[in-house]
């Protein structure tokens, strides 16, 4: 197989990945099915399938894109906050935007939230380990300052502050009531819980 071949192999298969995260972000995983993917291409379904053997197989690998694409604006950053607050409200917002912008495409999550597969998980953990590299790195920055005392372990500190995201509930919800991954209507009841945790949160390590 020639490198020509190969190349247009990954246009087709870049191809499929942009049409099937269309289909996901408007009708979401349950609705989309791999018949309607390869009709937005004018593709077989039999060419499509010899790319990606399932609708789940193809969703991971759309996932994975997005979150590539994430992970390079997290990385991108480090170092290149002004001050400390500016690096815990750079994080906070991009992940509020990049669930509302992406929610409809994350209803696989919702779905399968009681048994998501590993895949999903190492991609959440690579995630996580990028938010605690710039955080971190901003602490370290602050204390080299002089505008922080010096801590014994920044890394857990973030740990904690992205444990305390996480845990955040919307008003009136019961922790047993709680579903994983929030409804679309209290993204922005959380989204400014955790600004103001960022506040506490700043303020407190002063």
């Amino acid at each position: 197989m020639n490198s020509t071949t190969i190349d247009q192999q990954d246009i087709k298969r870049e191809k499929i990945l942009d049409a099937a995260y269309q289909r996901f972000l408007h009708y979401g995983y349950a609705k989309t099915t791999m018949n309607e993917i390869a009709g937005d291409l004018s593709m077989s379904k039999a060419l499509l399938y010899y790319y990606f053997p399932d609708k789940s197989e193809l969703y991971m690998a759309v996932m994975r894109k997005l979150a590539a694409d994430y992970l390079t604006r997290l990385e991108e950053k480090i170092g290149q906050f002004k001050n400390l607050k500016d690096a815990f409200l750079y994080q906070v917002n991009t992940h509020h935007d990049f669930i509302v912008t992406n929610f409809n495409f994350f209803d696989y999550f919702r779905v399968n939230e009681q048994n998501l597969p590993d895949t999903i998980w190492n991609i959440i953990g690579d995630i996580r380990n990028a938010e605690i590299r710039l955080l971190t790195a901003a602490i370290q920055t602050e204390i080299e300052k002089g505008n922080l005392q010096h801590v014994e372990s920044p890394v857990e500190i973030v740990e904690v502050f992205l444990d305390a995201l996480h845990g955040i509930k919307v008003g009136g919800s019961l922790p047993h009531k709680q579903h994983k991954f929030p409804d679309k209507e209290h993204l922005d009841e959380i989204h400014n819980k955790r600004l103001l945790l960022i506040e506490i949160f700043v303020n407190g390590m002063r």
